[in-house]
């Protein structure tokens, strides 16, 4: 079985600015890029915090930091500049490779710079949620 999991997250990043009239896709910090360890091109989903818009787009490296979140094209209408939003790239793995599975989420300043790796507060829930019986039984064979 394959399953898609989040591989990437980037925690509350700012929008620093919008641009219409540029061919789609988001600008993104190039060290933001690699500490979430999302490449040029990837696909990537959007999520505003600010107002609930959820929308697909690609990654595009930024000025190395800079801090520069820029939603380009269309989509651009669906921020407005110091928007929060989280940046999350999904990857499809099948059983044995969950085994080792490890997603990068990081938090980042109000001004866009890598603070942390979200890694320890998952880990935390994980071992929070690990102690709660489980509603169904999700086990096969």
């Amino acid at each position: 079985m394959l399953r898609s999991m989040c591989k990437s997250k980037i925690h509350r990043a700012k929008v620093t600015d919008a641009n219409l009239n540029y061919v789609g896709s988001i600008t993104i910090d190039e060290n933001l890029m690699r500490a979430s360890n999302i490449i040029e091109y990837e696909e990537v989903h959007v999520l505003n915090i600010n107002n609930g818009a959820r929308f697909i787009t690609y990654a595009l490296k930024g000025k190395r930091g800079s801090g520069i979140i820029c939603v380009n094209g269309a989509a651009s209408r669906c921020v407005q500049k110091d928007d929060l939003v989280i940046i999350v790239s999904y990857a499809t793995y099948n059983e044995n490779e969950l085994i080792s599975f490890n997603p990068r989420h990081i938090a980042v300043d109000k001004n866009n710079h890598y603070t942390d790796n979200c890694n320890n507060i998952l880990q935390e829930q994980k071992i929070t949620s690990d102690s709660v019986e489980p509603q169904y039984n999700l086990e096969h064979g």
